[in-house]
């Protein structure tokens, strides 16, 4: 890496920085690119630190999202495990923690986000894991086995995922959360009570409506106490309570940032020379006529495409609705648009918590659907909520199926 000055810098060396690169490259064959990541592992995808990984679906050569050859060939320079410490969009720089400063004509920030932290007292404890990287999973993996216990804290997605996947793997689990079911932002009150038994019917121990107080060390693990004064004593300790989008960069540099990065239908934000994409990126979903933050796998890797290609001139708006999903145990799921258990929701079950469709309704239209074992259809589904009719709900029977 010996240049200064870049066409285009990416911050960030998630799925969506790496996605840029693509969307970079179909529009530009040549402009020099600066890949900075904080981590020192290659963009790789996150999904299988939670599934493929743990059940030896998936190997940690597979996770990445291209080779460093890849990188080399498209003449990305990239810098590992480099931490930016400010940009200035006026004078269209990125300086970094090290002293050096580098120059762009487009910058993208994809600082993805950051794990919560819990704030109760031993809730910053060494050893605590707040899963989220390749390095987490690499540290868990030596630490989980038969005979090891673990004491999950959180309900949503992470903290559902790692508790069926320790369990897999022989570790006893215990599940503390504060709502009454899992995931329960998401699943509808009968589904999450019918996976929650799906859990406790595989050996996870689940405290529902319940919340660590404190932790404490003891000897090689720890002690979580909770409000209702259970007493947890484990090996390992995971903290899935949500994550915070990384928006410090664009904060200082006094970009638009409400829930995320403040970001037009081309993804770029309040400096017309800076875009955002992924995790951080509060953006227009055109289909639901709403702006919105998307945590997932999926919009990350479209997003970041697209504003690689707007980058390079493009000038396209990123109107696709991403689609998200997850594995627990033997029930699977994909799903799209506006999922909220909060709305009016229509489940067409094949299967009665097994198989089936739910629909998620606001005033009489389509937001969103959540496939339960049923395949290749997020096209469909993505098809309904686009066509914005209002519909009975007796009449989703079969819409999708």
């Amino acid at each position: 890496m010996t240049a200064m000055n870049y066409r285009y810098i990416l911050v960030g060396g998630g799925l969506a920085g790496a996605s840029a690169v693509d969307g970079i490259r179909e529009v530009d064959k040549d402009g020099s690119i600066l890949l900075l990541a904080a981590e020192a592992a290659l963009p790789y995808n996150r999904p299988p630190l939670s599934k493929g990984l743990w059940l030896g679906k998936e190997q940690v050569s597979d996770i990445f999202v291209h080779d460093e050859a890849f990188y080399q060939g498209q003449g990305v320079d990239m810098a590992l495990g480099t931490a930016v410490s400010g940009i200035d969009p006026a004078g269209s720089a990125v300086h970094l923690a090290d002293g050096r400063t580098f120059s762009y004509g487009k910058l993208l920030l994809a600082t993805g986000g950051a794990p919560r932290k819990l704030s109760i007292p031993g809730g910053d404890l060494p050893g605590l894991s707040h899963y989220r990287t390749l390095g987490d999973y690499g540290s868990m993996r030596a630490q989980a086995g038969a005979g090891k216990s673990a004491v999950v804290i959180g309900g949503g997605f992470i903290g559902s995922e790692m508790a069926a996947a320790l369990n897999e793997n022989a570790v006893d689990v215990t599940m503390v959360f504060p709502e009454a079911n899992l995931v329960q932002r998401v699943f509808p009150e009968g589904l999450g009570r019918a996976i929650q038994g799906h859990f406790r019917a595989s050996g996870v121990r689940v405290l529902a409506g319940d919340a660590p107080a404190s932790i404490e060390k003891s000897g090689e693990g720890f002690v979580t106490h909770t409000r209702n004064g259970e007493n947890l004593p484990s090996d390992i300790v995971v903290v899935g309570i949500g994550i915070a989008p990384g928006v410090e960069l664009a904060q200082a540099a006094g970009l638009k940032v409400e829930n995320g990065i403040v970001v037009d239908d081309r993804l770029r934000t309040t400096d017309p020379g800076v875009y955002a994409a992924g995790d951080n990126a509060s953006f227009p979903y055109t289909a639901l006529g709403i702006r919105t933050r998307v945590e997932h796998w999926d919009n990350a890797l479209n997003q970041g495409k697209q504003a690689g290609r707007n980058m390079a001139g493009a000038d396209e708006p990123y109107d696709y609705m991403p689609f998200f999903f997850s594995d627990l145990f033997e029930f699977g799921y994909e799903a799209v648009g506006e999922v909220d258990s909060r709305l009016e929701t229509f489940a067409d079950w094949q299967d009665e918590n097994v198989t089936g469709v739910i629909y998620y309704l606001r005033d009489g239209k389509v937001r969103g659907a959540m496939m339960c074992n049923v395949w290749e259809k997020v096209d469909a589904a993505r098809n309904l909520i686009r066509a914005g009719e209002t519909v009975a709900p007796g009449n989703l029977r079969g819409a999708i199926h």
